[in-house]
């Protein structure tokens, strides 16, 4: 990598460290938006939505240190596939689902502006800018994981403790089980499916610029 390529990846990760760190406050501080999926304080780590965009900008503080101890980053080039693909899955859920459904305004505001919006946005620049070396099909399947990880963690939330009253003190508070049991299975094994498949469209439009330099 070349040294205008470092600094250029220093920067973006920098940004991303910052957005996620202002997200993340304003979630914590912010008062809660009716509609937003936004809840209060700690709270908040029960979405998707925060728990991609602080390990997006987790992996990215990696990224920095590493470059600042001289370390090759491109080792953790996995980590930042993932990272990609779950704050994808929330830019694309927001933009395309939630705001036809409901409107511009609920979901770009706040904490949600940074998490829904900008930090993605900045994710998606530096996949642009960034040249890193080619990627085996696991790291398509890891990127999958903590996606996965998450959808147990929501079921295994519901069995334990129950559905719950209406919003915003429901356990399903993504409204899977609208449809029932088998619709929330169907609607949870959809979306694993589509963070694999963002997965492996980042990664074969990656292996084919490293097929390129090569």
């Amino acid at each position: 990598m070349s040294k205008r390529d470092s600094i250029i990846g220093f920067i973006v990760n920098l940004v991303i460290v910052v957005l996620a760190a202002i997200g993340t406050y304003l979630m914590f501080t912010g008062t809660p938006v009716e509609g937003s999926l936004q809840a209060t304080g700690i709270e908040n780590f029960k979405f998707y939505t925060v728990l991609s965009n602080v390990f997006c900008g987790f992996v990215a503080l990696i990224y920095l240190i590493t470059a600042v101890i001289r370390k090759d980053t491109d080792k953790i080039r996995g980590l930042k596939l993932a990272a990609l693909c779950g704050v994808t899955i929330t830019f694309a859920v927001v933009a395309f689902m939630f705001v036809p459904l409901y409107g511009l305004s609920r979901f770009y505001q706040g904490g949600n502006l940074y998490f829904h919006l900008l930090l993605p946005l900045a994710a998606f620049v530096e996949f642009i800018v960034a040249k890193w070396d080619w990627m085996p099909f696991r790291y398509a399947v890891f990127a999958a994981v903590p996606t996965l990880l998450y959808g147990i963690g929501y079921t295994l939330n519901i069995v334990i403790n129950g559905v719950g009253g209406p919003w915003p003190h429901t356990n399903d508070f993504y409204a899977f089980l609208s449809w029932g049991w088998i619709g929330g299975v169907v609607i949870f094994a959809g979306i694993v499916l589509l963070a694999f498949v963002i997965a492996c469209i980042f990664r074969a439009i990656n292996n084919r610029r490293a097929r390129v330099r090569a």
